[in-house]
């Protein structure tokens, strides 16, 4: 099955109680981020997806040039505390030997924009909403069978689909992250002969961007391709299956369903007090007269 086919098929999984604001559901384009210092980033590509139990996480800082050592990505579980209204992240295996980002946010709320702010105080980020109407599905991967040997490997990773937009990761086999663990950073990994360039790159976040094929990638030979071409299986237990080709190798990846509502409304704008509406549509004229939904 195609991955159409696959929703035709999938049975719902609602949401039921969601642990954190529903407007973190989604997928995301960091706008900017704002530092203390009063630098201001509007160029990176950095995007966020959101199911209902993870996380899926890409920051390219050199753009289309980003060298292997340099690229972020990451899935991770996500945990919200209640009390403090703090969302952080509890990540396993990520591209990166270690947390860069390793504050939780506090959030804020505004029309289809989330703020996220440093509890240090060292940066604010403008998330963007990408994502109206559409499909909600969350789909985590938790291992990869080799088919020429029947060898499984425990992985993490997952797919999210946001309505028109489908992010994509996955971990590097155990024994690659076993070479890297205790590393500083990849370049050093890189210069002790700890992992090669491949397979450091082997760890794969993947986002595409109104379609099928991706546009942003941990793996630049991936751009302009599908993101998740199959076949997929719905196996009776509820699993489903992926076959995928890796340097020229048969792979089957095993994911749990974490999210499937067929057609979600994602949130886009918030409320206001009745005052502050009759003020806006009153000052109209002149208030969004150069006004447009930035994304």
């Amino acid at each position: 099955m195609t991955l159409d086919q696959l929703l035709a098929v999938l049975p719902p999984r609602p949401l039921g109680d969601l642990a954190f604001p529903r407007h973190l559901l989604g997928a995301f384009r960091r706008k900017s981020i704002t530092f203390c210092t009063g630098l201001t980033d509007e160029t990176t590509p950095v995007y966020w997806f959101q199911s209902r139990s993870f996380t899926l996480d890409l920051r390219l800082p050199g753009l289309d040039q980003t060298a292997v050592s340099d690229r972020q990505g990451w899935v991770g579980d996500t945990l919200w505390d209640e009390r403090r209204a703090e969302l952080s992240w509890s990540i396993a295996r990520s591209y990166q030997p270690r947390n860069q980002w390793p504050e939780p946010a506090r959030l804020a709320f505004i029309g289809n924009s989330v703020l996220e702010f440093a509890p240090s105080g060292a940066y604010v980020e403008d998330w963007r909403q990408q994502s109206t109407q559409g499909p909600l599905l969350g789909l985590r991967l938790t291992a990869m069978r080799e088919e020429a040997t029947g060898a499984r490997h425990a992985m993490d990773g997952g797919l999210i689909m946001a309505g028109a937009h489908i992010a994509l990761a996955r971990s590097r086999l155990p024994a690659d992250d076993a070479a890297l663990a205790g590393t500083e950073s990849l370049e050093q990994a890189i210069a002790n002969g700890c992992a090669s360039a491949a397979a450091i790159e082997s760890y794969e976040v993947s986002v595409a961007l109104g379609s099928e094929i991706v546009t942003h990638s941990t793996q630049p030979a991936r751009r302009g391709k599908p993101i998740a071409p199959g076949p997929f299986t719905l196996l009776p237990d509820g699993t489903v299956t992926q076959e995928c080709a890796i340097d020229g190798a048969r792979w089957t990846r095993f994911y749990t369903i974490d999210v499937f509502e067929p057609d979600f409304a994602f949130a886009t704008c918030t409320s206001a007090a009745p005052d502050a509406l009759t003020w806006l549509e009153a000052e109209r004229a002149h208030l969004v007269r150069h006004a447009r939904v930035a994304m």
